[in-house]
């Protein structure tokens, strides 16, 4: 095979690069036309010191150290390096970016894939491509796997073979917890790299590079305190949104004859930042469970906040709603009766509307909840109702409770010396109802919160009628 060369497979085109040549192609590429890659790119690593952030994982005899070679020329350096290792973090702090300088600092073949538009047939492919190769010609393929958690259960299984015989060194990549979306036989034959979200003061030496050097825009405009102050926030720690965000000021100003980026160009040339939240990931959760928890806590204004986050993602109205009506049972109950009415009101209007108009229909229910007195205590009671009976304690329904309409019933027994309520003063008959396992047990605690208080003083009068009620009835 030649020192640079391809595979065309299907539609998909795999492209395999010898290191050295890959980062020589790259800087000359760089070099001819600086303007022709974003700054993302010009200003992506070529070495592990590089490297913005991350130094817990690029301590002096750490996995990618090993990995690459402490000489940082593909040497052993110590004991072997992993033989596949999952980078598991947000977007942008340098997942891909670690994968290409690993590429990079070794002297073996690289190969790169995307799980959302390579398939078993491409990765089988590859590995078959990395057999011969380390057996014609010694030479060890890096397998880089972007967005792993796309892949399928099947499509993993068809990279175990791969690495637990080392035929490839896999570096996958993933913004989802690997725990709920990798196959663990594939986790425990891996070494799993958590990578954190980047400081302010990571990505502000990272700007402060870009700004000057030869790579990025070599001192062509300068950026005041205000300016970096407010893309440090719009970047929201991740490093390619703060270079895309940096050239795209920087173009602004430069058009203009300026050679400082001020702040009023740098937001008339970025209008908004993109809110951090994946729909198909931890973010999902983490942002709803937050939304449910301070309308919890009452805190209507943290809940209107990640109400926004959501909406602004792009999430789905109606999971908004479902998680209303769950929240108006659960945290309020009889507190407020008529929140759940309101819950259940905005979800049909959100269906109806949608967004944008529904935007407004789910800050009201979110306010009304988050404003509404709180009461666990139908949680609390159905809960506990379940523990019993889960528990074994469904004994027999009482005799003169049971069905007694239907042929020879009443030969057993059933309804004999049941009382009717309604012929009854106040509409109580002091009677047995609950099974002897759990008869004269409570379930339902109410709380004084609000008009549950009402609920409470009725449980309590109702609770002192049927109390002492036995196996015969009576009018008490």
């Amino acid at each position: 095979m030649t020192a640079a060369g391809a595979l065309s497979v299907g539609w998909l085109r795999l492209v395999i690069v010898e290191p050295d040549l890959f980062t020589a192609a790259a800087e000359d590429r760089q070099e001819k036309d600086p303007a022709g890659s974003p700054l993302a790119v010009r200003m992506r690593p070529r070495t592990l010191d590089e490297v913005v952030g991350q130094q817990h994982l690029l301590r002096p005899g750490s996995p990618l150290r090993r990995l690459v070679g402490d000489d940082g020329k593909g040497g052993t350096g110590g004991p072997a390096g992993p033989s596949s290792v999952f980078l598991w973090g947000p977007p942008g702090i340098g997942k891909t970016t670690l994968a290409y300088v690993v590429s990079q600092a070794t002297n073996k073949r690289f190969v790169e894939l995307s799980a959302i538009t390579a398939g078993v047939k491409e990765v089988r492919t590859v590995i078959d491509g990395a057999r011969r190769a380390s057996g014609g010609y010694g030479k060890e393929t890096v397998l880089f796997l972007d967005e792993i958690h796309r892949f399928s259960k099947a499509q993993q299984d068809s990279l175990l073979p791969a690495v637990e015989n080392r035929w490839v060194t896999l570096i996958a990549a993933t913004t989802e917890n690997p725990y709920f979306s990798v196959i663990s036989p594939l986790l425990s034959r891996s070494l799993l790299l958590t990578l954190e979200p980047l400081t302010d003061d990571d990505l502000r030496g990272l700007l402060r590079r870009a700004l000057t050097d030869a790579r990025g825009l070599a001192g062509a405009v300068t950026l005041p305190e205000d300016t970096e102050a407010h893309l440090l926030r719009i970047a929201g720690g991740d490093a390619r949104r703060a270079l895309t965000a940096l050239e795209a000021g920087a173009g602004s100003a430069l058009s203009k004859g300026e050679k400082e980026i001020t702040l009023r160009t740098l937001e008339e040339s970025v209008d908004r930042a993109a809110v951090k939240y994946d729909r198909d990931g931890d973010q999902h959760y983490d942002v709803a469970s937050a939304l449910i928890k301070s309308i919890r806590g009452s805190d209507v204004d943290a809940a209107l906040h990640y109400l926004a986050r959501m909406i602004e993602a792009g999430e789905d109205p109606r999971f908004i709603a479902r998680r209303l009506m769950i929240s108006a049972s659960e945290d309020i109950g009889l507190a407020d009766p008529t929140a759940l009415q309101t819950a259940v009101a905005a979800a049909q209007a959100v269906a109806l509307i949608g967004f944008p108009e529904a935007r407004i229909t789910l800050s009201q229910a979110t306010i009304a909840l988050a404003l509404a007195p709180k009461s666990n205590a139908a949680y609390l009671a159905i809960d506990a109702a379940l523990a019993d009976v889960r528990a074994g304690q469904a004994g027999a329904v009482p005799l003169r409770l049971r069905d007694s309409h239907y042929k020879g019933a009443q030969k057993l027994g059933h309804g004999q010396g049941y009382q009717y309520p309604h012929d009854l003063p106040g509409g109580i008959a002091a009677q047995q109802y609950a099974p002897d396992e759990v008869h004269g047990k409570r379930y339902y605690s109410p709380t004084r919160h609000g008009a549950e208080a009402r609920y409470a003083d009725v449980a309590e009068r109702v609770r002192a009628r049927l109390r002492g009620a036995g196996g015969e009835g009576t009018t008490d």
